[in-house]
């Protein structure tokens, strides 16, 4: 059998280590079949599953938003209610179904979206006891996380992940920056504090501290200006100073982000035969077992082309 040529970056293979293995996906039954429904956005059933799971999401934040507006409550409370009530057993059905279907729940209950599900239907749960938590329904807005995962955005996926990588890469230089910037304000601002002087607002150092931040911000509040014109001259400069100031953070991250391109688009494509996942967009057989993969549809039930 044709096995597919093996092009995967390492760190696709770290990308694309599947929650299946990390949570256990069953090989056979119905438990099988509605893992598939659930976490597999790859099939016509799983992406119809997602998308209708977030127009729910959708509308039970919706829900909860008008419920909070005093005039809506007062003449449509018992629908609000009555919704909320349906979208939460709604949503206790769809967490207990995720539960079910993989081999190793407690792994899924600690997860990150594990939480946020059970974060999403506990407040409807615990108002009947505190009235005050029903406005912390607002958390399932969370769950639109899925968002991504659904409409086949691996790529802007990855592009976040790459983007967080920027952050961290270049965590040491923006904090040599930050720190250069505290120490710019701490010495504008006591020049401030002597030129003005607490007659013109300029009551201690840190007052003059907090108005050479918000003037190198260029955020200007306003509370406070100076009223001499040597004052006026040291805020013009130090306004002109902050354009090319908010500037060099910018450029440390993008230049980061620039040196951590890689071609990585993790999907969750599953082996019909031996249900690996992370198979490239346009491979026609498994990488593993070299059975022939099912189409790979890609937003808007678009058909991407296999290799040649």
């Amino acid at each position: 059998m044709p096995m597919e040529q093996s092009r995967h970056h390492p760190l696709l293979e770290a990308a694309t280590q599947s929650e299946a293995q990390r949570l256990g996906r069953p090989l056979t039954g119905w438990r099988l079949k509605l893992y598939t429904i659930i976490f597999e956005a790859d099939t016509p059933a799983g992406r119809a599953f997602d998308l209708v799971l977030i127009g729910l999401i959708l509308a039970s934040v919706a829900v909860v938003m008008l419920d909070s507006v005093d005039s809506y409550r007062q003449r449509w409370g018992w629908l609000f209610d009555t919704l909320e009530w349906g979208f939460t057993l709604l949503f206790t059905v769809e967490y207990l179904a995720r539960l079910s279907c993989v081999m190793h729940p407690l792994r899924y209950a600690r997860s990150v979206f594990g939480v946020i599900d059970l974060l999403a239907i506990l407040p409807t749960y615990l108002s009947l006891l505190v009235p005050g938590l029903h406005a912390l329904i607002d958390v399932r807005v969370l769950r639109l996380l899925r968002l991504f995962r659904v409409l086949k955005l691996g790529a802007y996926v990855e592009e976040y992940g790459m983007l967080g990588r920027a952050l961290v890469a270049s965590r040491r230089k923006i904090l040599v920056f930050l720190s250069f910037v505290l120490l710019v304000m701490v010495v504008m601002g006591t020049l401030m504090y002597v030129v003005e002087g607490p007659d013109n607002g300029f009551t201690s150092i840190p007052v003059s501290v907090y108005w050479a931040i918000t003037t190198m911000t260029t955020v200007g509040f306003g509370d406070i200006t100076p009223k001499t014109e040597f004052g006026r001259f040291i805020a013009s400069a130090m306004m002109l100073v902050g354009w090319g100031t908010l500037a060099v953070p910018t450029g440390i991250v993008s230049a980061e982000f620039t040196a951590q391109r890689i071609r990585v688009r993790p999907t969750t494509r599953t082996c019909p035969a031996c249900l690996s996942e992370g198979h490239d967009p346009e491979a026609r057989f498994c990488r593993d077992c070299g059975e022939r993969l099912p189409p790979y549809f890609a937003g808007q039930g678009r058909a991407v082309p296999p290799y040649p």
